[in-house]
């Protein structure tokens, strides 16, 4: 027999096991998007602690929606070749063409994120940063209800070694840095530089080559790297946000070392 009180005490003693657990971690993620969910897998792949962070029901960012709601992903040889490993299937649509389902790719992303033992909680908001002798050392927390609400409840907040902002074109954690600590970021202006119309191809390009450190312990990839350095966006191809995820796992990891 079933009871109503066992499944409530369930679902809230081990949500609040698995939360305590991760307060503190050796990389923190926020978004999960697919650059945000590639990092979080590589870094779990490699025996990294890292807890992952979406303010929304939903992981995925856009990619879900494809492209203009074509929910259909292009990616490149490269991008292929993390598709491959996650086992998503890629139709081939012409040299260097690639064409997969974005649910598809969502929910293997999602699912092997997880099994390398990547913690993702939703419905979660950053709202500020924790900063210790000038680094980022966490960020602040609160629930997404919360914020929606507009409800006066302080936030919490978690520790972490490394910071990555993987919000996409918002690049929420870097826009809380500069405005309140001003021009400090390793940009050529200090500050946000600010997305450029589109190109595909140096917009792909853009986003790898910048995926790095652009605060002390403060790293950004995906989309967050074109707003923030000053790249092109480049539409529906997602081959960098996988590729970004990736290298800045492997950045991580060698300041971990």
């Amino acid at each position: 027999m079933l009871d109503e009180i066992k499944i409530t005490k369930a679902i809230i003693e081990s949500y609040l096991k698995d939360f305590n657990k991760y307060l503190e971690s050796d990389a923190l993620i926020c978004g999960a998007g697919p650059a945000g969910l590639s990092a979080g897998y590589y870094l779990a792949k490699a025996g990294v602690k890292v807890v992952i962070l979406e303010k929304n029901l939903r992981p995925g960012g856009g990619l879900t929606g494809g492209g203009m709601m074509f929910n259909k992903i292009v990616v490149d040889e490269e991008g292929k070749e993390i598709l491959t490993e996650f086992g998503v299937s890629c139709e081939k649509y012409e040299e260097n063409y690639y064409v997969a389902c974005a649910l598809e790719t969502l929910g293997a992303l999602v699912y092997h994120t997880i099994k390398k033992g990547a913690k993702i909680f939703n419905l979660i908001t950053v709202e500020d940063l924790l900063i210790h002798n000038e680094k980022v050392s966490g960020v602040v927390i609160n629930w997404t209800s919360v914020i929606l609400a507009n409800l006066h409840i302080d936030p919490m907040t978690m520790r972490s070694k490394f910071v990555v902002d993987a919000t996409g074109h918002g690049c929420e954690l870097v826009k809380i840095l500069e405005k309140k600590m001003g021009k400090v970021l390793f940009t050529t202006t200090g500050g946000i530089i600010g997305e450029k119309l589109m190109n595909a191809e140096m917009g792909e390009k853009f986003v790898i080559e910048n995926t790095k450190e652009v605060y002390h312990n403060l790293f950004v990839c995906g989309m967050a790297v074109n707003a923030v350095f000053g790249g092109p966006r480049m539409g529906p191809i997602f081959s960098s946000m996988l590729l970004s995820g990736k290298k800045v796992a492997e950045i991580i990891k060698e300041k971990l070392k």
